[in-house]
């Protein structure tokens, strides 16, 4: 999706870098940056990484005229539904954010022009990513999983993590006495499995279905009546619209595994929608991810008897 100029310039970076990318990041009039093991740097014009703008690439209109034309085949009206989310996810998972001018109808983004900024969120699948957290998730004596919410910051492998448990749960683990589980996926942002015109370009199993593009708590109600799935995924819930979505996936029987921003479960407390998911008192497991050993680390596992400790009253 990159000009010629850019790729070949990215291209000269040492590999060694090049094995943690994780974004790349193109202002207008601004150096080009990349972000790397958790660390930003700017790109000279010989590839080489610093921890300095002097001397760095300077990215031009023309330079992101070229991304938005590669990314949009050519068409960028094609995209005014992802404008006025202020993403595109490319092929792969990929994701590419936007910024610029947003342009307003009814109070509302209906797109954005003057595009001054790009970021691309390198998507990889790791497998075996989840292989020490899957046995804390399993409930032997049902032969399903445990009512899961993964939560970090941005950036510490919250999807990468979920792939990897969608792939395990739905293809069974013999080693763990888990027979495999029919996994119904409802990938809104199209990052966990990275579909293309339909069909996962990731490995999510066998026993899994994908609903693309599908808005969260509308693509749960979805899945629940058609697809009579064991386990519900989605990424990034929030919304109370989401919760109560969540909220007739339990009393279906259903077990769900989601993934929410946030770097405690006191914050996740302070959130109106999300208070309510834990009063609920449903949530069987707390997944806590953070990059002190790097990205993916499982930082703390807590069990929803936890929550009274930190101040969470239950329904």
């Amino acid at each position: 999706m990159l000009p010629s100029n850019l790729a070949e310039l990215i291209a000269r970076v040492p590999p060694r870098y090049l094995n943690e990318l994780e974004e790349i990041r193109l202002r207008r009039d601004r150096p080009l940056m990349l972000g790397l093991g958790g660390s930003d740097y700017f790109l000279r014009q010989d590839g080489t990484p610093v921890s300095v703008p002097d001397g760095a690439y300077l990215i031009d209109a023309a330079d992101l005229v070229k991304v938005l034309h590669n990314i949009s085949n050519s068409s960028l009206y094609a995209l005014e539904e992802e404008f006025k989310n202020g993403y595109v996810t490319l092929p792969g998972g990929h994701r590419v954010g936007l910024t610029g001018k947003a342009v307003l109808e009814n109070g509302r983004v209906k797109t954005l022009k003057y595009l001054s900024g790009l970021n691309i969120r390198v998507c990889r699948e790791i497998k075996g990513a989840a292989n020490g957290l899957i046995k804390h998730l399993i409930e032997h004596q049902a032969q399903n999983v445990y009512h899961t919410v993964i939560f970090s910051p941005p950036r510490c492998g919250k999807t990468t993590l979920l792939r990897d448990l969608v792939r395990q749960v739905s293809n069974g683990l013999p080693g763990m006495q888990l027979a495999g589980r029919t996994v119904g996926v409802v990938d809104e942002r199209s990052e966990i499995a990275g579909c293309y015109r339909g069909v996962p370009q990731m490995d999510v199993g066998v026993r899994t279905d994908v609903l693309d593009g599908c808005p969260k708590a509308q693509g749960m109600m979805m899945l629940l009546r058609a697809m009579s799935p064991d386990v519900i995924v989605t990424d990034e819930i929030g919304s109370m619209e989401d919760i109560h979505a969540l909220e007739e996936v339990f009393n279906a029987g259903v077990r769900v595994i989601v993934t929410i921003h946030g770097s405690s479960l006191r914050e996740l407390a302070n959130r109106p929608a999300l208070k309510y998911l834990l009063q609920l008192n449903v949530i069987e497991r707390f997944v806590l991810l953070g990059r002190s050993r790097g990205v993916g680390t499982v930082e703390k596992i807590f069990s929803g008897a936890d929550l009274p400790n930190l101040g969470v009253k239950m329904c």
